[in-house]
This record gives structure tokens, C-alpha cells and sequence, in this order.
């Protein structure tokens, strides 16, 4: 098993101190625009101590891919002053600092985009209540959107940060190209499951060649990625693992798994024999590393994802416990902080900036969507 506190060296040469990483989480932290705020930096620099590398919430590549308020724009060359400062600060603190790219995609709407329809693949409205039906988007926004992957990953190597976290999970873009759901183009861009995966190979494409061209020290490339969808017709965990094989064979750094829960097990027939982790650890374990995260509260959850994986990523114990890395890894288990996230909300409300307390209180007074 791997030992938490090992370093790590990546292909791109990046290298974290120990298997810890924060999870990318919603904060809606940004101004209006999506520019950095103090209040942001300072709540990731305060986390930053003792992980190994700090991955930030979703920062979008297009301002048509943005998905909620507050949310952090990598869209634009006049965010990479604030850009820097937030990796800056992260890098202070002792951490790598990564920040995820996105594009909402249909998981969004028109009001937060301004009144504009959103977009997808397809029109094909996502199968959750109130979703709005996305516009198709042209070949010629495709190839836009790609490129714009491109820039973002261009401005984070400009503002400093030590790499990027593609977000190809969670129903956003990335994910909607590849499913049989959100993706019934005739075109170039859909057809089977070879033909959906076009966009992502292109997208991988753009983001390298601007790391070759622009990146004068390493800079890592991730890929957060879903396990299965619900929806019919989904994606499915065969899927999955044969997208994973093929990412597997790219320079990507590492792939980062998706789930609410790190045991959990697969919804699809012939893969409920152990968690989704292990069968994904069976068909790529050893050819790039494996972030596994969900749920991870103690030193036995850490031990049980890394039988797995290479890294664990830490989303809401960070939030509640700031220092709970450097307990960890300092053995002061009996001072992680425990009890249920709802509770410790009350707790600690105050301690959070106004618009991440709201969207906390929204989180814990409503059923989560896993």
C-alpha cells in the first residue's frame, strides 16, 4: 500500500510532498465576473498547509460555460493578476496549486449566463427537475470551445499555477460530449462510443500543445472523470473503463475518480463485485496515477482508498477542518475534527465568507444530488 506521506513525481516532472490533495469543491466565492477574491485566497491558503496539492473549484474556460454565480473565469487574460495571487498563496502555504477548467455545458442557465440559452452536444435538456433545453452547439463553437481549453490552460501556466485539472466529470461538457444522453450529433463530434470520444481527444490536443509551447518549468495535465451516468441512454461503467484505457495512454499526469463515496460499487451488471476504485485500478493501475475520493473522514478511509489508488483527495473535512492534513500526518488522529457536516455548519458558520455560507446553508437544508 502506498504511504501517505510519500512524495510523488509526475510525468510532467511536477512533483507533491506527501498523497494528500484537496478536493475541488463549489465555493461560489468569485465576484460577479468571476475574478478572484481575497476572501477566496484566503480560504485556500488556509487549507493548503500539509496537503500536497490544492486542486480549486471549477473556473470556467468561456463565460457561456460558466455554471453558477461566484463562480472563478480562467476566460480572460485580466483574471491572470488575481489567478496568480490565488497560486501564489496556495504555493506559500506549502501546496502545488492546480485549478480545474470547465464548461458547464448544459448544467447551467440562462440566468446565469445572462439571459443567453445555454449549450450542449445536443438540445437534449438534462433528466433533472427545471433543467432548461440547451441550444446544439455549431461545429464552428466546437471548435471554438476546444481552442478556449486551450487559452485557459495557457493563462494557468501564466499565472503561476503548477498545473490544471480537466473537469470531464460530473454532467458538465467534457462528460456531455461523451455520453449517449446528451450527445445525438450526426456529425463529427457524435455517433458511437469511438465517435463521442472526438472531443475529448481533440480538447487533449489543444491543452498539450499550449503546455509545450508555453510551459518554461513542469506543469501538470489531470482529468476528473464520472464512473457511470444514470440516465438511459447513459454512459455505462464499460464505458468508462474503455475511455480510461485510452486516457491512460495520453501525458496525462493523473485520473481523478468521481464519486459521492469512495467504495462505492458500480450500478452496472458485471461490475458489483468490488468498488468501482478496484475494477479501475485493474485496468489502468500502474500506468498513471489514480486520484480516488468520496467521503475520505480518517486515517483508515485514507488507508482504504490508497490500497487503490496513488493520491486521495479530501473535500468536505477540509472544509470543516482546515488543519486536518497536517494532524494526519503529524499522528494527531484524536484531534481530527468529527461529527456530522451539518452540524459542524452550525458550528463554524461564521467562519465562512457570506456567499459560501449560503450556499452551505443551501447545502445542508436540502437533498444533496448525487
Amino acid at each position: 500500500m502506498t504511504e501517505l506521506s510519500a512524495a510523488l513525481t509526475f510525468k510532467s516532472g511536477v512533483t507533491v510532498k506527501n498523497r494528500l490533495m484537496m478536493s475541488p469543491m463549489t465555493t461560489r466565492q468569485s465576484f460577479f465576473d468571476g475574478e478572484v477574491t481575497q476572501d477566496e485566497i484566503a480560504y485556500y491558503e488556509r487549507r493548503a498547509h500539509g496537503v500536497g496539492a490544492i486542486i480549486t473549484g471549477a473556473a470556467n474556460v468561456v463565460a457561456g460555460g460558466k455554471g453558477w454565480p461566484g463562480e472563478l473565469s480562467i476566460a480572460d487574460d485580466r483574471m491572470i493578476p488575481r489567478l496568480h495571487d490565488l497560486a501564489t498563496a496556495i504555493q506559500g502555504a506549502g501546496a502545488k496549486a492546480i485549478v480545474q477548467i470547465v464548461h458547464a455545458g448544459r448544467m447551467t442557465t440562462s440566468a446565469t449566463l445572462g439571459g443567453k440559452q445555454t449549450v450542449s452536444a445536443s438540445a437534449i435538456a438534462a433528466p433533472r427537475p427545471g433543467a432548461e433545453t440547451p441550444r446544439a452547439m455549431t461545429d464552428e463553437e466546437v471548435q471554438a470551445t476546444i481552442t478556449a481549453f486551450g487559452a485557459a490552460t495557457r493563462r494557468a501556466i501564466q499565472a503561476g499555477f503548477d498545473g490544471i485539472e480537466l473537469h470531464g466529470a460530473n454532467t458538465y461538457l467534457i462528460q456531455q460530449f461523451f455520453s449517449p444522453h446528451s450527445n445525438r450529433r450526426t456529425d463529427q463530434w457524435g455517433g458511437d462510443r469511438e465517435q463521442r470520444t472526438h472531443f475529448i481527444r481533440e480538447m487533449l490536443k489543444s491543452v498539450f500543445s499550449a503546455v509545450q509551447q508555453y510551459a518554461t518549468r513542469p506543469f501538470l495535465v489531470g482529468y476528473r472523470i464520472s464512473p457511470e451516468e444514470f440516465e438511459t441512454p447513459g454512459i455505462r461503467f464499460a464505458d468508462t473503463l474503455a475511455l480510461l484505457k485510452e486516457l491512460a495512454t495520453t501525458d496525462l499526469d493523473y485520473i481523478h475518480i468521481s464519486l459521492n463515496k469512495f467504495d462505492r460499487v458500480a450500478r452496472s451488471d458485471g461490475y458489483q463485485d468490488k468498488p468501482i476504485l478496484a475494477y479501475v485500478q485493474d485496468a489502468i493501475g500502474g500506468q498513471v496515477p489514480l486520484v480516488g475520493v468520496g467521503s475520505v473522514r480518517n486515517r483508515q478511509d485514507v488507508e482504504t482508498v490508497l490500497a487503490h489508488t496513488d493520491l486521495v483527495a479530501v473535500g468536505e473535512q477540509l472544509l470543516f477542518d482546515p488543519d486536518w492534513a497536517t494532524k494526519l500526518l503529524s499522528h494527531q488522529d484524536a484531534d481530527i475534527v468529527t461529527g456530522e457536516f451539518s452540524e459542524l455548519f452550525k458550528q463554524q458558520r461564521d467562519q465562512f465568507s457570506l456567499p459560501l455560507a449560503t450556499f452551505l446553508d443551501e447545502r445542508y437544508h436540502s437533498t444533496p444530488n448525487i
